[in-house]
């Protein structure tokens, strides 16, 4: 696991700035020159053109994941030809894109008549998706040969930069709302452009017109079954984590959605060390799968637990005690747009837990469709978007956006012990120990206890006390149960580094 904790820690440092970036523009700027609405139509553009890029691959990025390790294992970079193959059925899915949208734009129009900001600026969604195709086909292979650290930099960093720099624009007017959103769907030209750079400057790949090789002749029977079923499975995927912009774009409206957006925002952050290691693990796992190395496999999925888990939680409750004095900051700051942000204490109390869940289970989905069981993936996902759609639909429907929260604590949990219990049966792995059930029963405790300390008038001043009693409470809790010593080892190995010298050692 050193190359993805090395990798991963960089990678993570990156993924964090970029974070605080989009902290800033979501808390900050967004609701300042922006109104609900507005922000709830960049989410729509952002969701959409998201899910019609997953449909526009047809499984063409899974297939760089798995079977890139063979390519570069049995060809030369100049007789590689998975890149020219995997873009052509990139292009040949957007083309078809184009095609249905073109002959059914009324009715795509018709149905968002809630939503006449979105029918307005609806066209921006093609150039959007165009991009993003791109991009995460240019990611995989960046993966593939472990750059993962400049990817992430790219999506996770320069990605927000650039939003920061349009809003900027916007709110200082030198561009009108039309223009910004013009702008705003080619965000992903930059980055495109600077990861083309940097896939060709490595060395290890080159966009070659050649034809088929050896290797996609033997391999395209299992490719094409691959891509077919693993396709299906993300694309469910996807869609159950977008469905809900829709629906509450087509029942609600895109003032809700922007509610929405910020609440998802904030439980996103949860998973920044997810994304991190998750970029350097999927070659690492494909490679260990094609070897059947099953004890490495093992040790990444257990040691993942166990690292995720604690992250997890130190920033979920670091930011649910501190719920109450966003709201009012926010609330302060855009009182020119006369908004109120109150709903996103509960929001983000149920989606945040949902995204603790998640966290806590691993590396489970990465595992899963790097193996030969990939198929599963698809089963898996298949149960989670049956599920989940029906129930948003409902419970959104009789209760709003809390009940559009609910639904998705719910199909995460059913979603991840799914998961967890395929590894189980077909593998024996258990990453589960005691420590983690005393560390999250020890974890709510402390969360219930703080959250009783009386609030100071001022918002700042109260933030800074909570912050700081939590966190040595946190530390206090993990030295005594030590559920990741791996990553704790880690921390301190940096303050060393750093001359700091303010906490003791494990």
């Amino acid at each position: 696991m050193g190359i993805i904790q090395k990798q991963g820690s960089k990678s993570s440092i990156y993924i964090f700035i970029g974070f605080i970036i989009g902290a800033f523009n979501m808390l900050v700027l967004y609701p300042y020159f922006l109104n609900t609405e507005q922000i709830g139509l960049t989410r729509a553009i952002l969701d959409t053109g998201l899910t019609l890029a997953t449909l526009c691959t047809f499984g063409s990025i899974p297939i760089i994941n798995k079977f890139g390790p063979y390519y570069q294992n049995y060809l030369s970079v100049k007789k590689n030809d998975l890149p020219i193959i995997t873009f052509a059925i990139g292009m040949i899915g957007f083309s078809l894109l184009l095609f249905v949208g073109f002959y059914n734009k009324e009715f795509i129009l018709r149905k968002l008549g809630k939503s006449p900001s979105l029918v307005e600026h609806f066209n921006v969604i093609y150039p959007f998706t165009l991009l993003f195709i791109v991009f995460t086909w240019m990611e995989a292979f960046s993966w593939t040969i472990k750059k993962t650290v400049v990817t992430n930099f790219i999506k996770e960093t320069l990605v927000r930069i650039l939003n920061s720099a349009l809003i900027i624009l916007y709110g200082l007017g030198m561009v009108n709302f039309k223009t910004f959103i013009i702008l705003f769907s080619f965000t992903y030209l930059l980055p495109v452009i600077i990861l083309g750079i940097s896939l060709i400057k490595s060395g290890e790949w080159r966009f070659n017109i050649v034809s088929l090789s050896s290797v996609t002749k033997r391999l395209k029977g299992r490719i094409i079954n691959f891509s077919l079923f693993l396709f299906a499975g993300q694309f469910f995927n996807i869609l159950a984590k977008t469905n809900d912009t829709f629906l509450i774009v087509g029942l609600k409206g895109l003032s809700d959605a922007g509610i929405f957006t910020i609440a998802v925002y904030l439980a996103t952050i949860i998973e920044i060390p997810q994304r991190s290691i998750l970029s350097i693990s999927v070659p690492i796992l494909s490679e260990s799968w094609r070897v059947k190395n099953l004890k490495n496999i093992n040790d990444i999925y257990t040691k993942s637990v166990s690292n995720l888990m604690l992250i997890a939680c130190f920033l979920y409750g670091l930011i649910l005690l501190n719920m109450s004095n966003l709201i009012e900051f926010m609330n302060l700051v855009s009182q020119k747009n006369a908004s109120n942000f109150a709903p996103l204490f509960n929001l983000f109390l149920i989606l945040g837990l949902g995204k603790l869940i998640d966290m806590s289970t691993g590396m489970n989905g990465a595992i899963i469709g790097t193996s030969n069981f990939w198929k599963f993936d698809f089963i898996s996902n298949l149960v989670f978007i049956t599920t989940a759609i029906p129930l948003n639909f409902i419970l959104i429907k009789h209760f709003g956006l809390t009940g559009l929260a609910i639904s998705n604590l719910g199909t995460l949990f059913v979603f991840n012990l799914i998961r967890y219990l395929f590894l189980y049966n077909k593998f024996k792995f258990q990453p589960y120990q005691l420590k983690h059930l005393v560390l999250l029963i020890s974890f709510g405790t402390m969360l219930f206890l703080i959250s009783l300390i009386p609030h100071v008038d001022h918002f700042v001043l109260d933030g800074v006390m909570r912050s700081i009693i939590y966190i040595v409470v946190f530390y206090a809790m993990v030295y005594w149960i030590k559920p990741a010593p791996e990553l704790t080892n880690m921390f301190f190995d940096f303050l060393e580094k750093k001359n700091i010298k303010l906490l003791k050692r494990f």
